[in-house]
């Protein structure tokens, strides 16, 4: 689940579509994400027998919630790839080498969203540009919006649970 939080300086809007949840209408703002409250985790497929899980334990990201429009919403996200972990020492050392996500030359994976969605009540898609390396690929980031709450410092806090799939194909293109 992500965590997103912001201070509560802004006005409150007014719904303008019946469709819009009115607990996210109200939400329009700037939000940090929570490193503390999320995580960005994968799981691959390894030697076509068992998965392999891991997290990227240091990451940021920016998130311009528009409650009333959400197609007007914009997100950002920057991954540390020296963060790998999937418990595997070794594994991990080899992940951040040349042969996978070579951490020296490339040190930060990004995404950066190119349009959002409304696709059900409490559901969106943001859609996005991925870049690994100096590949960039086309991803869409499936969104549940889950509640929102001010904490005792007065931070406004929204979470959204999320997820993607990108299969394989036929001829498997490494980054």
């Amino acid at each position: 689940m992500g965590l997103f939080n912001r201070k509560s300086d802004s006005a409150i809007s007014t719904v303008s579509a019946a469709t819009v949840d009115p607990a996210l209408a109200t939400l329009t703002g700037t939000y940090q994400i929570d490193p503390a409250h999320s995580s960005i985790g994968f799981t691959v497929r390894h030697a076509m027998v068992t998965n392999v899980r891991g997290t990227f334990a240091s990451h940021e990201g920016t998130l311009q919630l528009d409650g009333n429009e959400p197609h007007g919403s914009v997100a950002t996200i920057d991954i540390d790839i020296a963060s790998v972990d999937t418990d595997v020492t070794d594994r991990d050392k080899n992940l951040r080498s040349g042969d996978f996500f070579d951490a020296e030359r490339f040190p930060r994976m990004s995404f950066r969203s190119t349009e959002a969605e409304q696709t059900g009540d409490d559901k969106y898609r943001i859609t996005g540009e991925l870049t690994i390396k100096d590949v960039t690929r086309r991803l869409s980031i499936d969104l549940e919006f889950q509640d929102s709450a001010t904490d005792v410092y007065g931070n406004e806090r929204v979470g959204f649970e999320r997820s993607t799939t990108r299969k394989q194909p036929t001829s498997a293109r490494r980054y």
